[in-house]
């Protein structure tokens, strides 16, 4: 507990003491101890191996988190709140923790889920649920076991989103993350994706708890975790695809950023600036991840480029210069095979194309660019002249914003140029790289200064070709 802040910690502990205090009328009153230990059990058995190999490590079990959940709203729909709370103890003890601190995690999610499971039993019994499931009385039972699952979700939400405001310093490891965030807005940002997945686990739950009433009893109950568990399976090869897919974009990255010492971080921070446009552009959320994704490679065919012209001091010749203006073909060249891009692949050949056709490598003119060339245009550009490179000094965002708006309609999207400028006037920018690249030499501090012997270069060359190389 000593790695977490103070207000991780009290966050923690006041997570606990209401969680014991909920749990405790258990402890002196009629409980139906063998119902609580039986699905305490089963949820710590499917918990406990959830991340271990079978087979001597050969085949690992592909389990979520969250996918023994309809075990815990069943105990919502068999028990009274308080033993109810006592069936996600052991099992959120002994799952794994991941990262450290382990303790932390463990206490953090016992106690979590804790409360989530009384609220849950608290809100089934008010609507008469228990009464429902006993007399297996559809369509009314399916009311008051919505209405619980909701409720677990919101205070799983709730208190996710407050470890997340307290988490100033916490280390990146952690699940609330390390850095803090309002409280409103990380429940906000977590509420909507759980409440699909809370709701497909209340509905299992309330199967089960029918079905452990029923005359065959927990046995059949069981079977309900299959589908679910098979489900699982699935998301969990997605997540493996994905992870795949960011581990090729990654490498891709990293040997650009190793050939070209002076962008390290910009193809990182063009990513970040194009997602930026787009969200004020209003894009539906499914594209955002194939822009970001063109963002970060469209600088990857500079590994077709010979080095001494990326690392070169000065003015490139028109010969150089040619030579320099094919990278966008060779970076098509390489990811053209890599489904998973999409329209990614269109950003990364035409991200030089000026709106006037006078750019490179086809000279294509306004509608006839990709629209994601034309965000990811105005993000290079940006962000080109806002870090200093060995051939011009960083200018101050305000600066580099006016430059865009100078060159807007000739050389870029208006409505791209204007969304950057919105975007930067409600967030901000901080043009400092991620964790897995080296800072940028003479990167300008955040709020976009230069530093004071820094003089603002002159408004030639062209943005493009600040982002030429």
């Amino acid at each position: 507990m000593r790695a977490l802040p103070a207000g991780a910690c009290v966050c923690i502990a006041g997570a606990v003491v209401a969680a014991a205090l909920c749990a405790a009328p258990a402890l002196y009153g009629p409980t139906p101890w063998y119902t609580v230990a039986a699905l305490g059990s089963l949820y710590a058995l499917c918990e406990w191996p959830a991340h271990r190999p079978l087979f001597r490590g050969r085949v690992p079990v592909p389990v979520a988190a969250g996918s023994f959940f309809p075990v815990l709203l069943a105990a919502a729909c068999l028990l009274p709140p308080a033993a109810a709370a006592l069936v996600a103890v052991p099992g959120a003890l002994l799952g794994r923790s991941g990262e450290q601190p382990r303790a932390a995690r463990r206490i953090w999610r016992a106690a979590g889920l804790a409360l989530a499971l009384w609220a849950a039993s608290l809100v089934h019994v008010l609507l008469g649920g228990h009464e429902a499931v006993e007399a297996s009385d559809f369509p009314y039972a399916l009311l008051p076991a919505g209405a619980g699952a909701l409720a677990f979700c919101l205070v799983l939400t709730t208190l996710d989103g407050t470890i997340r405001a307290t988490g100033v310093g916490v280390p990146p490891a952690l699940p609330w993350g390390p850095r803090r965030v309002p409280v409103r807005s990380a429940c906000r940002g977590l509420l909507p994706p759980a409440l699909a997945p809370h709701t497909v686990h209340g509905l299992a739950g309330l199967m089960m708890a029918v079905l452990w009433r029923s005359p065959y009893g927990p046995p059949a109950a069981i079977l309900v975790l299959l589908p679910m568990y098979v489900s699982c399976w699935v998301f969990a090869q997605y997540h493996r695809e994905r992870a795949a897919h960011q581990a090729t974009i990654r490498a891709l990255v990293q040997a650009v950023d190793i050939k070209d010492r002076y962008t390290r971080g910009h193809s990182e921070r063009v990513g970040r600036a194009s997602v930026m446009i787009a969200r004020e552009l209003g894009m539906p959320e499914e594209r955002l991840e194939a822009l970001r994704f063109a963002g970060i490679l469209h600088d990857v065919g500079k590994l077709g480029v010979p080095t001494r012209l990326l690392r070169k001091d000065g003015p490139l010749t028109p010969e150089e210069r040619r030579v320099i203006e094919l990278h966008p073909e060779y970076g098509h060249e390489m990811v053209r095979g890599i489904g998973f891009l999409g329209e990614a692949r269109a950003a990364i050949l035409h991200h030089h194309e000026r709106l006037d056709g006078s750019g490179y490598p086809y000279g294509l003119s306004g509608s006839q660019i990709p629209e994601f060339a034309r965000v990811v245009a105005v993000a290079d550009a940006f962000d080109a002249m806002t870090s200093t490179r060995s051939y011009s000094r960083a200018r101050p965002v305000e600066a580099a914003v006016a430059e865009l708006e100078r060159c807007a309609g000739s050389q870029f999207d208006p409505a791209m140029v204007h969304a950057l400028s919105r975007a930067l006037s409600r967030h901000g920018w901080d043009p400092t790289t991620t964790a897995d690249t080296l800072p940028v030499r003479g990167a300008v501090p955040p709020g976009g200064n230069v530093p004071p012997k820094s003089p603002l270069p002159a408004p030639e060359p062209a943005p493009a070709e600040d982002g030429a190389r």
